[in-house]
């Protein structure tokens, strides 16, 4: 037991606080996992964090990793868990599954990660029905559905990451081709997180300014600003070999709105229930994000073109999901 530095016995007892433990699980400590808990540990919103994982050597070397930087953040506690600690938790955060290889189809990547998806929601669910379930692994919108299925929560329990960072690639891109800052921006990609999103071309907005009513508007160069927001995931991998750091903001981001209670609008991936006449299906749309969860699915109005792309892309993920027998 260390010594004690200060002697408190002449003097005034002063109540500490009462203040709220919030607890964030995450389950998988590869890059993402490993650099949400670091995000989250740095913006100091959340009491806990504890790390799960198969391996457990990793999962204990991230947490010992972690901690020894406490002393420099906001106070936190972090600890390598198991499922069991789930049972407090406000937020799971689940980023465990495998990458895609190469020549792997995207079919083959969703079958693997299915399974390994099944197998977390059946531990987490013998502990709580309470904590909000976000998904990261991908296929995210394939795999937000397996997680909600086999979960048995309610609809806006389960939702995924979806195209919140996709979302702020655009408006990063977007900003750098106006020589603004990428928060004056108003940018969204709907639908699928992968190949077949969406951008809303008709609500990309300079502070609240529609950009086809601005003199500096160049069709090209936002055409420009989304071919790059397409393809970056896949230029960064080729350069570092794996994306993380703004995913895992992205993460702290939306875990921040949840436990905060902040209803703030994000493009996040949830079952749809008749939106765009589209249901039994999960893709990004603009959403309402609170301490329950979902709370409200923003209808927008789409062009002609973006309503048929967005049906598209619902075909899309609609697809692996038959080919996978998921939905019974």
């Amino acid at each position: 037991m260390p010594k004690k530095l200060l002697s408190l016995k002449n003097s005034k007892q002063i109540p500490a606080p009462q203040i709220e433990t919030t607890r964030v699980v995450i389950v998988g400590t590869g890059f993402v996992g490993s650099t949400s808990a670091f995000a989250i540990m740095m913006s100091g919103i959340a009491s806990e964090i504890v790390l799960i994982d198969v391996n457990k050597d990793k999962c204990l070397g991230e947490a010992w990793d972690l901690e020894h930087g406490i002393s420099f953040v906001p106070q936190t506690k972090i600890w390598a868990g198991d499922y069991s600690d789930c049972k407090e938790a406000d937020v799971v955060v689940i980023t465990a599954g495998l990458g895609q290889k190469v020549g792997q189809t995207r079919l083959e990547l969703a079958s693997a990660n299915a399974k390994i998806i099944k197998d977390i929601i059946e531990k987490i669910k013998r502990y709580t029905d309470k904590a909000v379930i976000l998904m990261v692994t991908n296929p995210l919108d394939v795999m937000t559905f397996v997680a909600l299925k086999k979960s048995g929560l309610p609809d806006y329990q389960v939702f995924g990451t979806g195209t919140t960072l996709d979302s702020s690639r655009f408006r990063f891109l977007l900003a750098q081709e106006f020589g603004v800052a990428p928060d004056s921006m108003g940018a969204y990609l709907i639908g699928e997180h992968g190949d077949s999103e969406v951008p809303v071309y008709s609500h990309v907005n300079l502070m609240g300014e529609n950009i086809s009513a601005l003199p500096e508007y160049n069709k090209k160069a936002v055409e420009v600003a989304y071919a790059k927001t397409k393809t970056a995931a896949y230029d960064i991998i080729c350069k570092k070999g794996a994306t993380y750091y703004a995913i895992a903001l992205a993460v702290e981001r939306i875990v921040r709105a949840i436990l905060y209670d902040e209803n703030h609008i994000f493009p996040v991936s949830s079952l749809l229930t008749g939106q765009y006449g589209l249901k039994d299906v999960c893709l990004s749309l603009p959403t309402v994000v609170g301490r329950t969860g979902i709370k409200k699915i923003m209808e927008i109005k789409l062009s002609s073109d973006e309503l048929a792309k967005l049906r598209q892309s619902a075909k899309t993920i609609r697809q692996t999901i038959e080919n996978l027998s998921l939905r019974a």
